[in-house]
This record gives structure tokens, C-alpha cells and sequence, in this order.
């Protein structure tokens, strides 16, 4: 019997734009992204308010691309509910799922949901979030930070990474369940995460870890807390400090990777020096990574928007490839993947999770290897 292809419509919030995406199967059949400005996003302080003016929006280019929403199997939303401790996958979005939402202080991520529930009410139509923000799959030995005060926490770019790893393993005639990898998402944040038969085990988020395009990542404890406390510096500017006024930005004054491998093919040893500096960083991560499952490590796979870069990438590779082979998923998965989740679901292939608030549905059982 044929496979059913089931239309899906996928809503991401970002702080400045707003995305709908259509999917039949393969195909893509709308890439709409309207773009926003501050003062007409500040304008609306109502959460409700604002998130009806993107969906406005959307349902307008929605209706320009020549999309019918009665057409529409599912629909897949990035976004936050509650937060807690949550397996990947699909969450049922409900009337609670967009109340929590709205009440979450990142407001472009609540207005997801809130406007998923609404076409969702109006339409019929089943609408769920997927591998979102919440996900945290961490084992409890992971979270052990050094401080009572502080638990490492799981949080990673788990849509991205999880939906290259799916299609890695699938390039080795493989399934994602079957497979241990160390995925790199090296974007604007750079993460790695430990993806071991399915679950996210360990995580080296893009606070702790290397230095990204312009946030510091990982950075001595004891000068970083006299930074803080010599009185120099005020709270807004410590945070510029650690993102925004960090990494490629800090060092070299940009934050574009193609300016800085045109000025190291011009000879300059400092630009040289720091994006090798990054892709070591990021090299050390990996290994610490592939320590904690003893070296077992079927594939590294570098994605996101730096993984297209020969140059970033084959640093990393020079350090890590002794470790296992070295894979590249360049770009974003990110769309296409809530939509091929959903659509699993809607085949019965995937079980959606109920949305329960802020319940921690995780055992953290420490697997062995």
C-alpha cells in the first residue's frame, strides 16, 4: 500500500521574523519568512496581541503562496511550553501549552504555540511542537556541575542536530536508534551534543563550550568572578562581555567566516590564530564527548551554517579524526524536521507525548558502556 503523504505546515518564531514552511512528503511547497521590525514588535506588549499580528502575517503569505489551510494535515510549531525535563519528539500543543507559553519571558518562542493553538482551534487541524527548547535528555551523572548552586543542564540545538544525525545514519545505512554520535551544531551558538541510540545523553552547550562568532563560551571561573566584582563594569556590559562583544566579534571585529578566511589567505596570522583557536575549541569538546562513552563513536557530524565552510570544518577534522569519521550535514534541518516529525505521528510511526506542565518525565537511568 502506498504511504499517505500528509501536508504539514510548520510555524518557527525567531526575534525578528516569523516562518511558515508547507511540506508534502519531500516536496516543499511554501517557504514564506516575513520579516519585522523592533519598534512594531515593541509596539505590542500584549502577548496575545503580538502573536495575532505574526500570525496575521503568516496567514497571509500563507494564502499568497497558494496554500489552502483546509489542505493542512498538521501543523508542526517551534516554540516553549512549560519548562521541565522532557523527552524529544512531539508534544500535543493544547489550550495549557499556549497559556504556559505566554507567560514564558521569551517572547518571539511563546508566540509559536500560541498561534499553532489558535489555527489549530479554528481549523481542526492537529497541531504539536516538536524537539523544541524544553528538550533535555540528559543523564544524571552529566549534570553534576561542581556547585550544589548550579545543575548542568541539557538544553541543546536539539531540532537541528537530531534531524542531521537521522539523516547521517540513514547515509551509513543506519537508523538514528542504532547509532552513537558526536553532533556539532557550529552556527551562531556552537553546541555538542552525545547522541547515543536515540537520546541526547551529554551535552557541552554553547555557554560552556567553545567560543562562537560572538560569545565567549567557556572562560576561567576565578577571572571571570574579579571581572565582575572590580566595580568596571556594569551588568549590562559584563553581558556584552560573554555575548555580543565575545568571540570572532571580540578578537577580529566580525563575525562573518568568509571575511576572515579572505584575510587569512591574506596573511593574517592573528585571524589565523583565532579561528583555529575556535576549531580547536571546539575539537576539545568533541573529545571530552567521545570520553564519556569510552571512545565508542560510530561518526562525528558537523552541521549548522559553519559546516559549510572547508576551511572551519577541516581544522576540526585534523584534531578529532582519530576518534571516528568525520561527517559533514551542512545548513539547517531545522523546518523540514518538525514537519517530517509530525508527519511520523500522523502515520503512527512516532508516539506523541501528552503536554503534561512542567512534569519531569525523564528517569535519567546512567547507561553503561
Amino acid at each position: 500500500m502506498e504511504q499517505k503523504e500528509y501536508r504539514i505546515l510548520t510555524i518557527n518564531l525567531g526575534a525578528t521574523s516569523s516562518s511558515a514552511y508547507v511540506y508534502e512528503g519531500d516536496r516543499q511547497l511554501l517557504a514564506a519568512d516575513v520579516s519585522h521590525t523592533v519598534e512594531e514588535l515593541e509596539a505590542r506588549q500584549d502577548i496575545h496581541e503580538l502573536a495575532a499580528f505574526r500570525r496575521d502575517l503568516l496567514l497571509e503569505a500563507i494564502e499568497a503562496g497558494g496554500i489552502a489551510l483546509s489542505t493542512i494535515d498538521g501543523i508542526a510549531a517551534g516554540g516553549i511550553g512549560k519548562r521541565g525535563r522532557y523527552y524529544g519528539g512531539a508534544y500535543e500543543i493544547t489550550a495549557q501549552t499556549a497559556a504556559d507559553a505566554a507567560n514564558d519571558p521569551h517572547r518571539g518562542l511563546a508566540c509559536g504555540p500560541l498561534i499553532a493553538h489558535a489555527l489549530s482551534e479554528q481549523y481542526g487541524i492537529p497541531a504539536y511542537l516538536y524537539d523544541v527548547f524544553m528538550v533535555d535528555e540528559m543523564q544524571e551523572v552529566a549534570r553534576v556541575s561542581g556547585t550544589p548552586a548550579i545543575e548542568r543542564s541539557g538544553e541543546t540545538h536539539t531540532l537541528n542536530t537530531r534531524a542531521a544525525a537521522r539523516a547521517a545514519a540513514a547515509d551509513l545505512g543506519r537508523t538514528y536508534e542504532d547509532v552513537t554520535f558526536i553532533m556539532c551544531h557550529l552556527g551562531g551558538g556552537i553546541s555538542t551534543s552525545l547522541h547515543v541510540r536515540g537520546k541526547i545523553l551529554d551535552v557541552t552547550s554553547t555557554d560552556e563550550g567553545t567560543f562562537t562568532l560572538d560569545r565567549s563560551g567557556r572562560v576561567p571561573c576565578e577571572k571571570l568572578l574579579n571581572l565582575c566584582l572590580s566595580g568596571n563594569y556594569t551588568e549590562k556590559e559584563l553581558r556584552r562581555l560573554l555575548r555580543g562583544d565575545a568571540g570572532l566579534i571580540g578578537y577580529l571585529g566580525t563575525n562573518d567566516c568568509k571575511e576572515v578566511e579572505q584575510r587569512i589567505a591574506d596573511g593574517d596570522r592573528k585571524a589565523e590564530l583565532v579561528y583555529r583557536a575556535m576549531a580547536y575549541q571546539t575539537a576539545k569538546d568533541v573529545g571530552a564527548l567521545a570520553a564519556a562513552v569510552c571512545g565508542k563513536v560510530d561518526a562525528i557530524v558537523l552541521t549548522g551554517g559553519i559546516a559549510w565552510s572547508q576551511m572551519f570544518t577541516g581544522m576540526i577534522e585534523e584534531y578529532v579524526s582519530f576518534l571516528a569519521p568525520v561527517l559533514r550535514k551542512p545548513g539547517s534541518y531545522e523546518m523540514k524536521a518538525m514537519a517530517d516529525g509530525v508527519a511520523r505521528v500522523l502515520r503512527g510511526e512516532e508516539k506523541a507525548w501528552p503536554y503534561r506542565p512542567g512534569e519531569t518525565i525523564l528517569t535519567g537511568k546512567v547507561l553503561p558502556f
